[in-house]
């Protein structure tokens, strides 16, 4: 459910006074726990470590992720493959492939 406009988009406060003291395109990361906080124009440039519940993932802001959340560009979930039997099938067979196109390619051309 979208937030009412009257409100007007979260931002965290704190978050803000930390980018006012540092310059745009530096290297320090911002550290913070605000996933819920909404991505302002004042961001641009900025390096925010977003906490996804065990680490900081470095999150570098542009200019199309304004109007966004920091949250949804710090997974909290790591995806491991889908899949069983078939699946490590699938993969050998793409290995085997790999390895035939690479013999193919490294071989010498034959010599008359």
């Amino acid at each position: 459910m979208a937030r009412s406009l009257k409100k007007g988009p979260f931002v965290d406060q704190k978050l803000l006074e930390k980018i006012k003291k540092l310059k745009p395109r530096t290297k320090e990361i911002i550290k913070t726990w605000s996933r819920n906080c909404t991505i302002t124009p004042e961001m641009v440039g900025f390096t925010f470590g977003v906490h996804n519940g065990r680490e900081f993932i470095p999150v570098q802001v542009a200019e199309d992720m304004v109007g966004h959340r920091l949250g949804e560009f710090s997974q909290t979930t790591k995806f491991s493959r889908h899949g069983g039997k078939i699946q490590r099938e699938l993969e050998a067979k793409t290995t085997t492939r790999e390895a035939e196109k690479l013999k193919t390619t490294t071989s010498p051309p034959p010599s008359r």
